[in-house]
């Protein structure tokens, strides 16, 4: 699932020197990336942003060209739509000293990896202390990084769009068969409550990603987080926390015991070793849940999906809405939603992440795009005169009321049309505040922690989490290390 869902799949990773041989490797092997199309005269600024949400940052561009006076012309040219192959195709054009390459936009994970490799450049004072001061706690902490040249954290990047996933429920069916449609505020308590559901022959599932893949590593995440631990010292990324002191230990295995619980639960989902972020949204879209970790994209397409008579259990929306929202290349605005909105939570509604303990809050792990000017690039003073632009208020709800995609600027959260379509939008703040988002793993290593644990994590719940809390340690030792895998 691509960044606008907040998850890529991400593989491998090593320190500066091993990165830039990586690269250099498979420029050797792989057919040389060509710059044709790419102009690299003053003026021309190039974008390198995912697959998924570049039609956004292409208007968002035309806007911001027409608006420099003829300072520049931001040119877009989309990457791959795998995670894999866009990091592949950046890392050999910044490996290939690409002048063409401006700015890239870039996986929140990625950060540290391209900081550390001298791949990106420091963002301007002044554009530092304004992006610090109107972003979002969570999503900042993704664009910060400490390399060995630097003091202190520095920003690296400018937060471009952000997500993080809630619990979706079936308010109907909870108050049917437990006398409330309040969601359960932690696992244990969605469990109890779904084993409830189960016994009375209400649906099921909780549908999660269990998936050997970037999915089961932000669950895994989150949960552990909510639990009170962490996969590495926040403050010092060569030190892996999972066992290092009984505290660490036991938020590991607690978070590893809810995992287990979920995937072996009565009546759960069989297939949920396969499971992504899509198939999680079909599960809950054809009856078989009652609860749902995911993103917001499920959202609208609930309404879409039910409106045009694929929910059964939802006639009242196609019935209702079955015209106004039936004809996908005619949309109704944002803002004239909120009536079927408010219907669709009537039997598909959401609240905050799961927590772990009972009365404190919890955690859940943003993902998103980050915009970042090349360290290639020959005019990086425009290119981030063009970074600021994409990334500002404008642009921003571009991307959150078109593009679906939650903001990173504080402000816009009040903004109408995305309250409009974004009735969840004060959950995804409250989430992605600081202190509260638990990003992932700040590490020039994170591909390789990321793959390792995935791995050792598969398949979900088929292992013993006191025996596994120390395997999963010395995989992140590993990675830590440099052993065992290759970029």
């Amino acid at each position: 699932m691509q960044s606008r869902y907040g998850v890529q799949s991400v593989k491998g990773s090593r320190p500066r020197g091993r990165i830039a041989l990586a690269a250099v490797a498979a420029a050797a092997v792989l057919p040389l990336v060509s710059a044709c199309g790419s102009d690299s005269s003053r003026g021309t600024i190039n974008i390198y942003p995912p697959a998924d949400g570049a039609k956004f940052i292409e208007q968002a561009a035309q806007t911001c060209s027409a608006n420099s006076g003829g300072k520049y012309k931001i040119v877009t040219h989309p990457l791959p739509k795998a995670a894999d192959d866009q990091r592949l195709q950046l890392a050999r054009r910044l490996a290939g000293n690409d002048h063409s390459l401006d700015l890239m936009g870039m996986d929140v994970v990625w950060t540290a990896e391209f900081a550390d490799a001298g791949w990106v450049a420091k963002v301007p004072d002044a554009l530092a202390a304004k992006v610090k001061k109107d972003t979002l706690g969570g999503p900042l902490e993704t664009a910060l990084w400490k390399t060995k040249d630097d003091k202190d954290k520095t920003l690296y990047a400018i937060p471009t769009w952000t997500n993080t996933q809630l619990l979706w429920f079936r308010p109907d069916v909870l108050k049917k068969y437990t006398g409330s449609a309040t969601p359960p505020q932690t696992w244990d308590q969605l469990l109890a409550e779904n084993k409830k559901i189960t016994a009375a022959g209400g649906p099921s599932y909780v549908m999660v990603q269990g998936k050997q893949y970037e999915g089961l590593m932000v669950w895994f995440n989150s949960v552990l987080a909510s639990a009170g631990g962490q996969v590495v010292d926040p403050d010092d990324a060569s030190k892996q926390t999972l066992n290092d002191t009984p505290e660490h230990r036991a938020a590991t295995v607690k978070a590893l015991q809810i995992l287990k619980a979920v995937a072996t639960a009565p009546g759960h989902d069989p297939s949920i070793t396969n499971s992504d972020e899509s198939a999680a949204r079909l599960g809950m879209e054809n009856g078989s849940a009652t609860f749902e970790i995911n993103y917001p994209f499920v959202f609208p397409s609930m309404r879409s999906n039910a409106a045009a008579g694929d929910v059964a259990f939802f006639p009242e929306m196609a019935q209702k809405y079955g015209k106004l929202l039936g004809d996908p290349d005619n949309s109704p605005p944002d803002k004239e939603l909120g009536p079927a909105n408010n219907l669709v939570r009537t039997k598909f509604d959401f609240g905050l992440y799961p927590g772990v303990k009972q009365g404190e809050r919890p955690r859940s792990t943003p993902g998103g795009v980050n915009i970042a000017v090349a360290s290639t690039s020959q005019q990086k003073d425009l290119a981030f005169t063009a970074a600021q632009c994409l990334t500002d208020t404008d642009s921003q709800r571009l991307y959150a009321v078109s593009g679906g995609t939650p903001p990173t600027l504080a402000s816009l959260y009040a903004d109408a049309d995305f309250k409009a379509a974004y009735p969840m939008g004060e959950k995804i703040k409250e989430q992605l505040e600081s202190g509260v988002a638990a990003p992932r793993p700040a590490s020039p290593q994170y591909q390789a922690i990321s793959t390792l644990l995935t791995a050792k994590l598969s398949p979900v719940g088929s292992w013993d989490p006191n025996t596994l809390v120390d395997q999963l340690a010395d995989v992140v030792n590993a990675a830590i290390d440099g052993k065992g895998l290759i970029p």
